[in-house]
């Protein structure tokens, strides 16, 4: 699976939220709403997620690999750089 395109959206506002990002895979798959949450170490991914009837939140999707979570995070957090230079 290859990443063909990442969208980054600046989020508005001064909180821990940075930006939201669109990414598509192959052109024929898109997953929409990945955040980019500034945290102690810096910019981290978090996968779209639902809150559940007992509060917590639960991914609706993610990588099941290591080596394709490394992969999905470097694309986002690459585009995410550039958009930030620009």
């Amino acid at each position: 699976m290859e990443v063909t395109d990442v969208q980054i959206r600046k989020a508005i506002g001064e909180g821990k939220l940075k930006a939201y990002a669109t990414i598509t895979f192959d052109n024929c798959f898109v997953l929409h709403n990945i955040k980019l949450i500034e945290g102690e170490k810096g910019v981290f991914v978090a996968m779209p997620s639902r809150r559940t009837k007992a509060g917590a939140y639960k991914d609706i999707a993610h990588p099941i690999t290591p080596e394709f979570r490394l992969v999905l995070q470097d694309s986002i957090l690459a585009a995410y750089a550039a958009c930030a230079e620009g």
